[in-house]
């Protein structure tokens, strides 16, 4: 059984965050405390991991529920423990993440403050637990208000998209059932009608009972290379339906779209490998760029293709990931280049060459 449930956004975070509450044994190691006070500090430390475990797996009420625990744990430790000013901090830290709202997140948060200064305030304790349990948990728990709200964009942003891949599927099979009627129902309706005129012709007219046989192979051959070369088509990948689905997405993210987009005529390998780089490309920007905007542009320029893919996010390495590396080695098979720039935004700039029939056009109607 995993001690913190699986979450893309998570990671190890939840794990490397427990080192912090090592702060809690300081206490008791530097004032040389007594079986009584490290009994109360074992017990502590029990109730907040199962405090802390649980919180990662339970939603929405049980989770507020399950911080008040850790407040009311940091009040009644904090009168002899100096220590618990470490459930404050915990408990600002994960606030934000039981709520929907980041106002909600600030007013979990204004709580925590007034109530760990009425008890400093009536227990009248030390200056330094205030501000460890106030101040600096505010601190905390203010800069975890983004993060939490990142993560609630994040998952709506996954079950959008995976509403829109459900929707995609659904239309594809609708399509493919369409086509496959297209393609498959009037040449077998011609095959069933000769063949049962074949066998009533037989007996009577074998002569044209054998033509009508060589009819309905000729007819069956046909069939089936349609049926292949609609095969072949569902297997590539189509880039007029990769930029609907990426203008989908970047729209779903909150990413206001650009598009601008010539007709240009790509070999079935050409039109799979730039859907496939505007699919990596648009994921990059939802998931890295926190961007505003998004610009696709696909035109022919001087016999090469050009595409341009353009965010005014916060730019990214000037390391390549393995996605930038794969886009690049694609793009490089095709005898093209890719650039990047990330001074404001990241601007791919992709060119390859087109076929040479459609190079000859493009410079006739350059002509033109």
């Amino acid at each position: 059984m995993r001690l913190f449930p699986k979450h893309e956004d998570h990671g190890w975070f939840p794990y490397i965050n427990m080192i912090y509450f090592g702060f809690f044994f300081l206490d008791p190691i530097l004032n040389h405390a007594g079986w009584k006070k490290w009994l109360a500090t074992a017990l502590g430390t029990i109730v907040f991991l199962i405090i802390y475990f649980l919180f990662h797996w339970l939603k929405g009420f049980w989770q507020r529920l399950d911080l008040v625990g850790l407040v009311i744990l940091g009040l009644v430790y904090a009168p002899f423990h100096t220590g618990a000013t470490c459930f404050f901090i915990f408990a600002a830290a994960l606030a934000p993440f039981a709520v929907e709202t980041q106002a909600a997140a600030f007013s979990m948060l204004g709580g925590l403050a007034v109530i760990v200064s009425l008890e400093f305030w009536i227990l009248h304790l030390a200056w330094a637990y205030w501000f460890w349990a106030c101040p600096f948990a505010l601190v905390i728990g203010t800069g975890n208000v983004f993060f939490a709200a990142r993560n609630r964009a994040n998952d709506k942003l996954r079950i959008a998209q995976g509403e829109v891949e459900h929707l995609a599927k659904v239309a594809e099979r609708e399509r493919i059932a369409r086509d496959l009627h297209d393609v498959l129902g009037h040449t077998l309706s011609v095959i069933i009608l000769k063949s049962e005129l074949a066998g009533k012709l037989i007996d009577r007219d074998p002569q044209r009972a054998k033509a009508e046989m060589a009819d309905v192979e000729q007819t069956s051959r046909a069939a089936l290379a349609e049926v292949r070369s609609t095969i072949r088509g569902y297997r590539a990948h189509s880039l007029d339906t990769e930029i609907k689905q990426a203008k989908a997405t970047l729209e779903t993210a909150g990413v206001s779209v650009k598009s601008e987009s010539t007709q240009v005529q790509l070999t079935p390998a050409q039109e799979s490998v730039v859907a496939l780089v505007v699919r990596e490309a648009v994921t990059n920007v939802v998931r890295h760029a926190r961007a505003r905007t998004c610009g696709l542009r696909i035109a022919a320029s001087n016999g090469d293709c050009l595409l341009e893919i353009q965010d005014d996010g916060c730019g990214g390495s000037s390391v390549e990931g393995n996605g930038l590396r794969g886009m690049r080695e694609r793009i490089e098979a095709l005898g093209g280049t890719l650039q990047r720039e990330t001074m404001a935004g990241t601007h791919l700039t992709i060119r390859f060459p087109l076929s040479q029939a459609e190079s000859q056009r493009q410079k006739v109607n350059g002509n033109h």
